[in-house]
């Protein structure tokens, strides 16, 4: 087997017994790199020097002993994170060419664990997207099916860990773009809880939704890497000062006693039968494996989309004015004047999708519509983080479907946006109500298509749905393939 398909704790026994070493996977992913990504494209920016310039300090930390949980391996990163020295562009023509002065508290937590970083990912413009068609530098393909999406805004990062181009990288999740593409990928994703993971350094989007977290290749892997990056950081005014524990130890827990809801707002007409059939099955095996399974309500569901679409474009709308063309970024050539130059610059500067939701935001925010739009929006979101609360009175988490079909062919919904919003579903409400996420695959369509089942728990309890999706994942009876590539 080629290093590179590798998981993290596979390769940490490799390194720690000398049969491998950092430089060595490094070098095995970039042959990887090369031989797929002119299909995949899963990438914007590639670091190789960096890359192995880290991958040999890394070597030299593990043999003197020093050597961490992520020490020497390689991890992609989305391309909305700050890193100093490379560039950050968030898949905008605006930030083509930014270098950001500083890393992302995330960054510098992965450099101080000893990982290298193998390049930034593609992604949806600044996260504004469900299939990373909307990136002004190509679109990503599923390693799965390269006529078909991989999840959006994350799906560089997913297309990615499932085309063994790295061995793990961080996406973010603004309404379901850590989960979504991870499902549709094959691949494990976790979002955490709001606050759990430092924003700071993240190029936002919608600052009250968006967070930080681990797209891997097993649920071990997911521990680890939110092991290295969860916890409170000062420069993050939005990060909880909470013990965060060691997440590795919920791994392989038993889980019988454990009570599972299902909601039964999220089995509704448009679900795919074959992804209904593989959550039965998936049901099935959680309570062959000592879980109980029941129903649950989430009353305010159907209000999840509306609302979503209220407040994240109304933050987009606030976080992206500073896009002017007057203090950093691209800026529109052969202005007459300064309200000239806002409106080209603006115009030509950002994609169909972002300006869409940026006039939809500042709309819903504008004098007169501020109450009747954003606010409601705000009131129902209250609502929903309610329904979340009461249902985990009743169990420890929730499962539901990650999305509604499988990845829909390259094309198909880009004219549409309702249907493209409406393919975040079943993920946006664990944004809204700020709980963790985490999807898991759970098997394949007849046509080869990844499946993916969701589990949700409430505030701070990532280790319950480590515990559950390490469970589920060791007992699933589905087979477990590689994306022929």
């Amino acid at each position: 087997m080629e290093p590179n398909r590798l998981t993290i704790h596979e390769l940490q026994k490799r390194f720690k017994n000398g049969s491998l070493t950092s430089s060595a996977i490094t070098e095995s992913v970039y042959r990887q790199i090369a031989s797929v990504e002119e299909r995949v494209h899963a990438y914007i920016t590639l670091t190789e020097e960096i890359a192995m310039e880290q991958a040999r300090e890394a070597d030299r930390r593990i043999q003197e002993g020093n050597g961490e949980a992520l020490t020497g391996i390689p991890i992609a990163l989305k391309d909305v994170l700050c890193t100093q020295g490379a560039r950050t562009t968030c898949g905008s023509r605006f930030l083509e060419n930014f270098i950001p002065p500083y890393d992302a508290t995330v960054v510098k937590n992965l450099k101080e664990a000893g990982a290298v970083f193998v390049g930034k990912t593609n992604m949806d413009e600044f996260a504004m997207g469900s299939s990373t068609e909307t990136s002004c530098f190509g679109i990503t393909r599923n390693p799965w099916d390269l006529e078909r999406i991989p999840g959006g805004s994350s799906g560089g990062s997913a297309a990615a860990v499932a085309a063994d181009e790295c061995i793990a990288s961080l996406g973010t999740d603004t309404g379901g773009s850590i989960r979504q593409p991870a499902a549709l990928c094959s691949v494990v994703g976790l979002k955490p809880t709001y606050g759990r993971v430092s924003r700071f350094g993240l190029v936002a989007f919608a600052s009250s939704l968006d967070q930080i977290g681990p797209i891997t290749k097993d649920v071990e892997d997911c521990a680890i890497m939110l092991n290295v990056i969860a916890g409170h950081d000062p420069a993050d005014s939005t990060s909880v000062p909470a013990e965060v524990p060691d997440y590795r130890v919920f791994i392989g827990r038993d889980i019988r006693g454990c009570t599972i809801g299902i909601p039964r707002e999220y089995f509704v007409e448009g679900i795919d039968p074959e992804i209904r059939v593989a959550i039965d099955r998936t049901i099935t095996t959680l309570e062959r494996l000592g879980a109980r399974c029941r129903d649950i309500s989430l009353p305010h569901a159907e209000y999840c989309i509306a609302a979503y679409y209220i407040i994240a474009p109304s933050e987009a709308s606030s976080n992206l004015a500073r896009y002017d063309g007057v203090r950093y970024g691209f800026r529109a050539p052969d202005a007459e004047n300064l309200l000239n130059m806002y409106k080209k610059t603006r115009s030509s500067g950002f994609g169909a999708e972002v300006k869409r939701r940026i006039m939809i935001g500042t709309y819903s925010l504008s004098s007169g519509y501020y109450d009747a739009y954003y606010k409601k929006a705000s009131q129902v979101r209250a609502l929903i983080r309610q329904d979340f609360d009461t249902a985990f009175t009743q169990c420890d988490v929730i499962l539901a479907p990650a999305t509604p079909t499988p990845a829909f062919r390259i094309g198909e919904k880009i004219d549409d946006p309702l249907q493209m919003y409406l393919y975040d579903i079943f993920t946006l409400s664990a944004n809204l109500a700020g709980i963790p996420g985490i999807s898991v695959p759970c098997g394949f369509t007849e046509g080869g298509l990844p499946i993916g089942i969701q589990f949700m728990a409430s505030h701070f309890e990532e280790g319950k749905l480590l515990q559950i999706a390490s469970a589920y994942e060791k007992n699933s009876e589905h087979e477990k393939r590689i994306p022929d590539l």
